[in-house]
């Protein structure tokens, strides 16, 4: 470091050999620091000429860096609402980068994190190298990740959804509607989130004395286009599924454009049940069973984690799982057949075939 160089934070923690917390500590005079730490600090803050901020003890951090494998998801958008509503209320800029879980973006966005010296970091179901682990460690940099990939290997707080909970109630839902045969549209296995809801589907049916039919279960990536090819799978079985469970609103939908493809209509033919509850889904056609999880909820306990990291202060818990709830909307009926409407077996045939039948609403 130079005297002619802004000198920051994370510059001065580095050259210390402490964590950025504990120069922010110093900082604002906070006595809950080693005499030897806070001397070597101080000796730093001096050397390099370090300008302390003139507001008061206990001042925020100045930007945090948010990181996702990708920003082409609304999904996406709900987190960033939830971290910058945080964010703005305490004065702080917001850095939003994605590394499509490719090594040389991450690395790049490690290079750039360098330069900016962002004070935190909020991670959302991104995995990075470990070599890109213990550089953010050497940083010091505070660490928050949303909705972990896998088990967490950052020693990072964690934020999530009751996820297991949520894949429960959505096929109970469908079971207490007289579903018997449920087709689940999966997400990535890698994703902890995507096996928790699976888990919660399995445990409904066996809980209910159905054994799971392996038949039923589709690959899916939380994309539109995974819903279609889910849903055509299920659809093509010689016994199909009269009620599908998509494990994110965007495969939901998916699903129910290849029915609406089919000429099947949505509930009346196939029940549908999505996940996530993005806000568009109460203006979809039919309005959309799904499962609400609090993203912008998250995205805030996310930003009020790691801005209490950054100022030195203790975090309520290492581990933060919000509820998930059940929203009962217009995707969802009774089974064909269950009222005396025709089964779906006999209604999976060409649109050109259904003469004088509705489509499903649009999706």
């Amino acid at each position: 470091m130079t005297g002619e160089r802004k000198v920051t934070i994370t510059a001065i923690a580095r050259e210390a050999g402490v964590s950025v917390p504990t120069v922010s500590r110093v900082v604002n005079g906070r006595s809950d620091v080693a005499p030897e730490t806070r001397a070597r600090v101080e000796e730093l803050l001096r050397q390099y000429g370090y300008r302390r901020r003139t507001s008061a003890p206990g001042d925020r951090a100045a930007l945090l860096d948010l990181v996702f494998n990708d920003l082409d998801s609304p999904w996406a958008v709900e987190i960033i609402r939830g971290v910058e509503e945080v964010a703005h209320a305490a004065g702080v800029g917001t850095v939003v980068s994605a590394i499509h879980d490719r090594a040389g973006a991450a690395r790049q966005w490690m290079t750039n994190l360098r330069a900016r010296a962002s004070d935190g970091v909020i991670l959302v179901t991104s995995a990075l190298e470990p070599v890109l682990h213990k550089e953010l460690h050497r940083l010091g940099v505070p660490i928050v990740v949303v909705d972990p990939a896998g088990s967490p290997a950052l020693n990072a707080p964690t934020i999530g959804a009751t996820n297991w909970a949520g894949g429960l109630a959505a096929t109970e839902h469908l079971l207490e509607l007289g579903h018997r045969r449920i087709g689940f549209i999966s997400g990535p296995p890698r994703l902890l989130c995507s096996r928790a809801r699976l888990d919660g589907y399995r445990a409904a049916l066996e809980s209910a004395g159905i054994p799971v039919d392996e038949s039923l279960l589709a690959p899916g990536d939380f994309y539109h286009e995974a819903g279609v090819a889910g849903c055509e799978r299920l659809l093509a079985l010689a016994d199909p599924p009269t009620a599908i469970f998509a494990s994110n609103d965007q495969m939901a939908m998916g699903a129910i454009e290849a029915l609406r493809r089919r000429g099947l209509r949505v509930p009346q033919d196939v029940s549908i049940v999505g996940f996530d509850d993005l806000p568009e889904m109460r203006w979809s056609a039919p309005p959309l069973t799904t499962v609400r999880q609090p993203l912008a909820e998250m995205g805030k306990v996310a930003a009020r984690t790691v801005l209490r990291q950054a100022r030195g202060k203790e975090i309520d818990s290492p581990r933060v799982e919000l509820a998930t709830e059940l929203v009962v909307r217009a995707s969802t009926a009774p089974p064909p057949g269950h009222d005396g409407s025709p089964a779906v077996a006999a209604a999976v045939v060409p649109a050109e075939a259904r003469e004088g039948e509705g489509a499903t609403e649009g999706a």
